[in-house]
């Protein structure tokens, strides 16, 4: 068979390594033949490509961002670009295509799938956000450099007598967050899920002072709501093609907030695009090939229209459809957790 890969939406750690397991099982198994769209659905609109094989995927697995590099392209807003990105499948004389990416991109392939065109889904989203998985590739990488910031963050701010506010990614659901901060022993951790409670926030905080603690650290995703407000911390007023703001600037906010209310010198810490950066975790790595080889099954087995999930340790597959419906929020257990290591009023 000849399949198309792509590559939407932010980069991730573990994306090159589902390209090779994809291309390296279905050449040697199957003997198929390869190209991968440059810079996700705008590769596909102009039609640029390069071919994938043995060679050109070789010593990728350990790579961080993806070979195909990425672009937040809303074909759906381009007038005719759905049926222009037939023509190019067409063109190219495929038979399946392989979309990796969040719920944007997969809202995308969902449209094409409905056009005819036989997609599987990879999912990828380090926010970890997309429904019917336990977990998307590239989420524990980024949990585990935030982690290692949270410590680092703890021996400067107990030196100084600080409060430190770190800022991490995740715009509609806190799974970095929550993970970051059980595992890194944040004092306070605020998600999307629950909106911000300042005044329990400081209350924690003085607590901790109180009884001997100079120092705390707080935890907070970027898309967070403002305390007193239901709006997030943005830059600028301008909005990518699938109409999301850039989200930052929560934990200055904050901790300009604890200062005031407090009287504690407070710092905050945007850990940004550092926790999508860089080389994959074993974990990532190994999930990722799980994602790559079984993406390459279904197209051999036509079950089209599919997103690749884990189900606890099982690789399965539901509906691409489903996997968009709605976002995937924290486990109330694992808020539950969070709030059962924090001291009473």
């Amino acid at each position: 068979m000849r399949v198309g890969i792509l590559t939407g939406g932010g980069d991730c750690p573990g994306l090159n390594a589902v390209i090779r397991a994809a291309v390296r099982k279905g050449i040697l198994q199957y003997n198929d033949e390869f190209i991968g769209f440059m810079e996700g659905w705008r590769g596909v609109l102009e039609n640029t490509t390069m071919p994938l094989t043995l060679e050109t995927t070789s010593g990728i697995l350990q790579l961080g961002g993806t070979i195909l590099r990425s672009s937040r392209t809303n074909v759906r807003k381009i007038p005719g670009g759905i049926d222009k990105c037939v023509e190019v499948f067409k063109a190219n004389k495929l038979d399946a295509l392989i979309t990796i990416g969040g719920d944007d991109t997969q809202g995308v392939a969902n449209a094409l799938i409905e056009k005819g065109v036989p997609c599987v889904g990879v999912p990828k989203t380090i926010d970890n956000d997309l429904s019917g998985t336990d977990a998307c590739f590239g989420f524990d990488t980024a949990v585990s450099i935030a982690t290692e910031a949270v410590d680092r963050l703890h021996s400067t701010a107990e030196s100084h007598n600080r409060v430190m506010v770190c800022e991490v990614m995740g715009r509609d659901a806190g799974w970095i967050a929550i993970t970051t901060g059980i595992a890194g022993g944040a004092d306070v951790i605020l998600v999307p899920e629950v909106p911000i409670d300042i005044v329990e926030t400081c209350r924690l905080i003085k607590y901790r002072h109180d009884h001997g603690k100079k120092f705390s650290i707080v935890v907070v995703a970027e898309g967070a709501k403002l305390p007193d407000t239901d709006a997030q911390a943005t830059v600028g007023d301008k909005l990518d093609s699938f109409g999301h703001a850039r989200l930052s600037g929560i934990g200055a906010v904050l901790a300009e907030e604890i200062e005031k209310r407090t009287g504690y010198e407070t710092r905050s810490v945007n850990l940004g695009h550092t926790q999508r950066g860089g080389t994959p975790t074993a974990y990532d790595r190994m999930l990722s090939t799980r994602y790559g080889a079984a993406a390459i099954g279904l197209v051999h087995e036509k079950k089209f229209g599919r997103l690749v999930v884990l189900r606890g340790t099982e690789i399965q597959d539901i509906p691409l459809a489903d996997a968009i419906a709605q976002t995937r929020t924290v486990d109330p257990k694992l808020l539950e957790l969070a709030k059962s290591l924090e001291p009473k009023a």
